[in-house]
């Protein structure tokens, strides 16, 4: 029997396939690799945030929340935004809970930006943003950051601004370089924005990996920046739960009720003990305020063990990720790109990375790697005595 075709249709994302994230995943559990490529823990989360979620369930919590989210929850997440950054947003009208920050991303790009107006994204970035912006019909418009140091150019931010800029997307602390933007960033950013009608999207998944002596510069602590943004954040990252997928975004009420009206029709709400468990476990704050020097320890272990070979480390003031420089590495001829590299990395090393090419539109190859120090002592242990090959 023939087999019947479906139709033809033009292709949303033409130009996208599967992400590096996957494929390296794939090659790492085919390889038996230590895999420190996609950027997810290998350790338990805290049991008393499970004990949380099993008694909402048990209390009969399963059924719809709010559309917004869960009230209790959007009450903790405004205590805690106020408590860290000093603004107060509202609950009811101004902190939405959503399925990710992914999720999060992607729907304030739909509710702001459509065919005619362009978005600036700040490369190497992660890997949604791009095609978020294309499904809009919006125009993607890439600002490199400095190579090397990762920081952002400000001259060539205000030379992308005009007046078809609908949004601009940042990420601080920043994956994949694991830079943090500073109070002088955040501050010069407020001034080129300031003139314009340019909306803000500011992804803060990080937020609490943050090393001394840098503070997080949320954009929430800006005035001028807040009442033009959506500010993402993430409870998977937050509390090793990254297949929880529950994020917040807080926005102006102005800003917010157009973020709901594509919200309720692209997720419409979030699941509900998941977000009671939560809301219960926030009221002890210190799990993420112990969290800088829970994963600066891990950052100081894996660093430690690389010092010990001809990879470079570039500083990590943030994220649980660490880039190194493969120039001075004696590999194969075949495995002198950063893509190439990783894949041999992973094949005959059998440790797996991630290529910082991946983040750029246009492959730009630094000669750089990066790694996810989200692991067990005991797989960084496993991973730095294979590097040590090299």
């Amino acid at each position: 029997m023939t087999a019947i075709k479906p139709p033809a249709f033009p292709s949303r994302l033409p130009n996208i396939g599967t992400t590096v994230f996957t494929v390296m995943s794939a090659l790492a559990a085919e390889r038996q690799a230590v895999n420190l490529g996609q950027g997810f823990p290998d350790f338990e989360c805290d049991p008393r945030l499970i004990d949380a979620v099993s008694a909402a369930m048990r209390e009969g919590l399963n059924q719809y929340p709010p559309m917004p989210g869960a009230a209790p929850l959007r009450e903790a997440i405004a205590g805690k935004v106020q408590a860290l950054y000093g603004r107060r947003y509202d609950p009811a009208t101004e902190i939405t809970v959503t399925a990710g920050a992914t999720q999060a991303i992607l729907t304030a790009i739909l509710c702001c930006a459509g065919p005619g107006d362009e978005v600036i994204v700040l490369e190497p970035c992660y890997d949604s943003y791009v095609p978020n912006i294309e499904l809009t019909g919006a125009r993607v418009v890439r600002v490199p950051l400095t190579p090397g140091t990762f920081r952002p150019d400000f001259d060539k931010i205000a030379a992308a601004l005009n007046a078809r800029t609908r949004a601009i997307i940042i990420n601080t602390p920043h994956n994949p370089s694991g830079t943090v933007w500073s109070h002088e960033d955040m501050r010069r950013l407020d001034e080129l924005l300031a003139p314009t009608d340019t909306l803000l999207i500011s992804d803060e998944v990080y937020e609490h990996m943050v090393y001394a002596p840098l503070r997080h510069e949320s954009a929430a602590r800006y005035p001028g920046l807040a009442a033009r943004c959506f500010i993402v954040s993430s409870f998977g990252k937050t509390y090793h739960v990254t297949g929880w997928k529950v994020g917040y975004v807080a926005a102006p009420p102005e800003l917010t009720a157009e973020f709901r009206k594509v919200h309720q029709f692209n997720v419409f709400t979030v699941n509900t003990p998941m977000q009671h468990g939560i809301a219960r476990y926030m009221a002890e704050p210190s799990p993420y305020l112990n969290l800088p020097a829970f994963y600066a320890a891990k950052r100081d272990l894996f660093r430690a063990g690389l010092a010990h070979t001809r990879f470079r480390l570039l500083p990590c003031e943030g994220t649980y990720f660490q880039c190194a420089r493969i120039d001075d590495l004696s590999v194969p001829e075949r495995a002198l790109s950063e893509a190439d590299f990783c894949q041999w990395l992973t094949s005959e090393i059998g440790v797996a990375a991630i290529p910082l090419s991946a983040f750029y539109g246009n492959g730009f190859d630094q000669k750089v790697i990066r790694f996810c120090f989200a692991k067990k002592d005991d797989t960084l242990h496993a991973a730095l005595q294979r590097l040590a090959r090299l």
